[in-house]
Parts: structure tokens; C-alpha cells; sequence
């Protein structure tokens, strides 16, 4: 029996989940949480075998979660799911450990074959993660300016690229102002862009966001 944890901040996600995962005998959801802490506890009190997060949760986010997951319990399987594109969050999730990643879009059996493959040790890599895997190799995406940025700078980066303001970003991500002026600073500086404008072009020109969003 593969012994799940769901940590996702919405009920009614977490219920969605659950149904879908009736159809499956040998998967057992042993825990649910709303955000990363939880998570957490869930995950120190044993039992799991594979946690499912998702990406956007209140406080420290999925990325958070995850690399402290890895760090604490380097054999727990972390899938990563999320309603972003693959090309914006599955390469970094991959790098960080996760053993695969979904958009939430996804068919429930691709859901549940993830799941397995997770609880097997294996990394799951959907046909959608296969074509940004291809694209990264194709451009040797490393060598890209935002592939340079840390995972703190690339979460205000992609917030700037949104459009929120220092102050939004700063509540959004318990940081004091100054402390996201300076990420700001060295974010502009590593991906050549001069303000705010420019940082929001380049995200949509390396599709990171939608030109809808910028």
C-alpha cells in the first residue's frame, strides 16, 4: 500500500484528489495538509511514502517545502503539482529532487501512474516535462540568464514579471522591503535589465509567464 500525504491549501482540491484516488486500491491517502509546516509535521511523524504538493501554498511555498523535504528524508518521493506551466516549474522542481511533476490540468490515471512510479523510486516525466526537458537541452537552457538566479530571487522575479509591486512581493514573501529591493537589484543585474518593464518583457520572451500576465 503506497501511503500518500496531499498538501495542498484548498479543501475542495484536496477532496478533488482524494475521489480521484478512490479508484486506486493499493494508494492510501494517510495525511492531508494545508500548508508547508504541516507538511512537514505530517512528514516527521512517519508513515508516508510519498507526499504530493503543491507549488502555490501560503507562506513558504511547494519549492520551499521541497527542498527542505529532500533535505530532512533524501528517500521521500515528492511529486510536485501546480496549475503553471511545465515549462515555467518543472525543470527547477526536477533539479530540486522532486520525482516528477503535474500540471493540475493532468488525467486522473496520469495522477495515479505518477503516484506509482514515485512510490517506486522512479522519476515520472510527463510528455509535456518531456518536451521542456528536450527544449532545455536543444538551448542549453544553463547557460540562460534566469537559470543563474537562486530560488529566492527567481520566486521575486516572477512576481516582478506579474506585476506586483516591492511591497506586494514583500508581504507575499515575508520579506522586509529592503530585503526584496536587494533581490530586486541582483536579479536585474544578472538577467541585463534595467526595470521593472524589461524584467516582465524577458520572462515572456523566455515564456516563464504569459504575455497576458506581464
Amino acid at each position: 500500500m503506497i501511503r500518500l500525504l496531499i498538501c495542498d491549501d484548498h479543501a475542495i482540491v484536496r477532496r478533488g484528489f482524494r475521489q480521484i484516488l478512490a479508484d486506486a486500491p493499493d494508494i492510501h491517502v494517510a495525511a492531508e495538509a494545508a500548508d508547508g509546516p504541516e507538511a512537514l509535521r505530517c512528514i516527521r511523524a512517519g508513515g508516508i511514502d510519498v507526499a504530493l504538493f503543491d507549488i502555490a501554498l501560503p507562506g513558504r511555498d511547494g519549492l520551499d517545502v521541497l527542498k527542505q523535504a529532500r533535505a530532512e528524508f533524501p528517500k521521500l518521493a515528492v511529486l510536485m503539482v501546480s496549475t503553471y506551466p511545465e515549462s515555467q516549474y518543472a525543470l527547477r522542481c526536477l533539479r530540486l529532487g522532486a520525482a516528477g511533476y503535474l500540471n493540475k490540468s493532468a488525467d486522473p490515471a496520469e495522477l495515479i501512474a505518477a503516484i506509482r512510479k514515485a512510490a517506486q523510486g522512479g522519476l515520472y516525466v510527463s510528455a509535456a516535462v518531456a518536451d521542456t526537458l528536450a527544449c532545455a537541452v536543444r538551448k542549453d537552457a544553463g547557460d540562460a540568464p534566469h537559470e543563474r538566479l537562486s530560488r529566492r530571487e527567481y520566486q521575486v522575479f516572477r512576481l516582478i514579471a506579474e506585476g506586483k509591486s516591492l511591497s506586494q512581493i514583500a508581504a507575499a514573501l515575508a520579506l522586509s522591503l529592503n530585503t526584496v529591493s536587494t533581490y530586486r537589484a541582483r536579479i536585474m543585474e544578472k538577467i541585463d535589465t534595467r526595470n521593472d518593464v524589461e524584467t516582465a518583457l524577458y520572462a515572456v520572451r523566455h515564456r516563464l509567464v504569459s504575455a497576458a500576465v506581464a
